[in-house]
């Protein structure tokens, strides 16, 4: 699947940081089953390339990707982990030559306009806008859309699923990055019944 595939897949693409590799598949499933199929696994933790692993494995109906990608040796790990796409929180000129190398989509992190020429240099014109609500979020991506109309962005970082509606309707937005989904309280609790209603009400907002 291409990027920009991926990203209309699903409006909100959960930011997920597993701790416990025990609640990986649980909330995988949890997710999925509330309509939210796109999950980034940041590579935040000890056991998230395993994590990555066991979702692509239990749950092959998940579009499971990894997110927080600093190093250029990262994509190949989480490629052989299963990972479908990678998420960068900005894009230097060796990520771009890794993630091609390795044939990963990706999906890199830009704030500024330059960033976002540099990217479409590199040959990215789908893109994260990251810190999306220190970047001006709506504001910003509005005033993007005028000279950069070929850029499609996923904003992450301050989206809630109140200010999602009106974010995702932008044309030159495809999906927003939330960490909303999942809730460490209902994680640690084993609440998949919760994060599956969370899912199910994000799912609700692309339509």
């Amino acid at each position: 699947m291409q990027i920009r595939e991926i990203m209309r897949s699903c409006p909100v693409m959960p930011v997920i940081v597993i701790d416990d590799l025990e609640t990986a598949v649980p909330l995988a499933r949890a997710l999925v089953e509330g309509g939210i199929k796109v999950l980034e696994v940041t590579l935040r933790t000890p056991v998230a390339l395993a994590a990555v692993k066991a979702i692509a494995e239990a749950v092959p109906e998940a579009i499971v990707g990894v997110g927080t990608v600093v190093r250029p040796e990262q994509f190949a790990e989480a490629k052989a982990a299963g990972a479908k796409f990678a998420v960068t929180p900005g894009l230097t000129p060796k990520l771009a030559a890794a993630a091609r190398e390795v044939g990963m989509p990706l999906l890199p992190g830009v704030m500024t306009p330059s960033e976002v020429i540099a990217a479409l240099e590199e040959g990215f014109d789908a893109l994260k806008l990251f810190p999306a609500e220190q970047a001006g979020s709506y504001g910003m991506l509005k005033a993007l859309g005028g000279p950069l109309p070929q850029a499609l962005f996923c904003p992450t970082g301050g989206v809630t699923v109140e200010s999602a509606p009106k974010l995702l309707a932008l044309p030159n937005v495809g999906c927003v990055g939330g960490s909303w989904l999942c809730p460490k309280d209902k994680v640690e609790a084993g609440d998949w019944a919760g994060i599956t209603a969370i899912a199910r009400e994000a799912a609700a907002l692309g339509k």
